[in-house]
């Protein structure tokens, strides 16, 4: 019961035999989905607990590539797995909404929960400025390939692919650098909120049990995934909802709502510069990392994915970004400016909801 106490969260990993049970007793694909679903978020948590292990013996910079690397882990096994099985607008949409669920559902609670407890808090505004500059950029390595591919061929020519492969490199590369910065300054936005979050010392796991909590959930996410992925088709036609609403909005919920409980407790903490720092750094690392490496993991797969997004996307991300940046520009944040970004979010949730299936 201590335990249970300590970490609320063990119990979803009763989700995990019961998923398995649902697919071998074929109880139906949304029960499969859906235990699936769950099954995912006690995993990733411990993905990200067993790496922040790793970190504090590892040092400041390795662990900070360690989490930077490994911090979105459970979404790229589910996308590769979507990728495999040829679902590629799930997999974009699924890019979008995890940038989007960052800056404005994540940022957005943060700010309403900090700010209701605390009032008007502040945050490193230059740190919070050359974030939101870095983010742009990311952003417009997303966007260019969409706008100009309609000007070069059709979607699925060599030319757009050669396209989507070259921004894709680009970016990679421009994570690389911002690793590198990070390193060097301590204080750059891709590693310094990860790194910061370490685990108390009495909470630390030894060495061995890290790895070996790793590997198991690695495994676990990785067989849960398929299980996952493989009822997206009958759980859309079953549900009437569209398989873009499901990539946009729960795809990156399941993957990432222990790191964005963690942001939100921060912010109760009154650390809001860390709680900005951790929703920014898994934006920059979708952006920079996790979208371009999927376009080559896809490549590699037989089934090419290209950064051409629909409009619906491109609106959201400009849109996103630029609510973001404005709230956070001054340095400070309120509930108000929370509920704003809460606002945003739910109107876009809204209008992807209703797109026609």
């Amino acid at each position: 019961m201590s335990l249970i106490r300590k970490d609320p969260i063990i119990l979803l990993l009763i989700a995990l035999p019961l998923a398995i049970l649902a697919e071998a007793a074929h109880w139906g694909e949304i029960w499969v989905f859906a235990l699936s679903a769950i099954g995912v978020i006690p995993l990733a948590s411990y993905i990200g607990k067993s790496t922040e292990s790793l970190a504090h013996y590892t040092g400041p910079r390795i662990g900070g590539l360690l989490n930077a690397t490994l911090g979105n882990a459970a979404e790229l096994i589910i996308t590769v797995f979507a990728i495999r099985e040829g679902l590629l607008e799930l997999v974009k949409a699924s890019i979008t909404g995890s940038i989007l669920g960052n800056l404005l559902l994540v940022l957005g609670m943060s700010m309403v929960v900090g700010g209701v407890r605390h009032g008007v808090q502040s945050f490193h505004r230059q740190q919070a400025t050359n974030n939101a500059i870095l983010l742009t950029l990311a952003v417009v390595g997303l966007v260019i390939p969409s706008l100009f591919s309609h000007y070069i061929s059709p979607d699925w020519s060599v030319q757009v692919e050669a396209l989507s492969l070259g921004v894709a490199g680009v970016m990679i590369v421009l994570y690389a650098l911002g690793l590198v910065f990070s390193f060097k300054l301590s204080d750059g936005p891709l590693t310094t909120a990860r790194s910061e979050k370490a685990l108390p010392v009495k909470h630390v796991w030894p060495v061995r049990t890290a790895i070996i909590v790793l590997v198991l959930s690695t495994v676990g996410v990785a067989y849960l995934s398929e299980l996952l992925v493989g009822a997206v088709e009958p759980v859309v036609a079953r549900l009437g909802i569209s398989e873009f609403f499901l990539g946009i909005i729960l795809i990156p919920l399941i993957g990432n709502v222990a790191e964005h409980l963690v942001a939100v407790q921060v912010a109760a903490q009154n650390k809001m510069d860390l709680s900005v720092e951790i929703s920014i750094a898994s934006s920059l690392q979708i952006a920079l990392f996790v979208a371009p490496v999927l376009v080559f993991v896809s490549l590699l797969m037989g089934n090419p994915l290209t950064l051409i997004f629909n409009q619906f996307e491109l609106v959201a991300l400009i849109a996103g970004v630029l609510i973001a940046a404005l709230v956070s520009s001054d340095g400070e944040s309120n509930w108000l400016e929370g509920a704003e970004l809460l606002a945003v979010y739910a109107i876009l949730g809204l209008a992807f909801y209703l797109l026609p299936v």
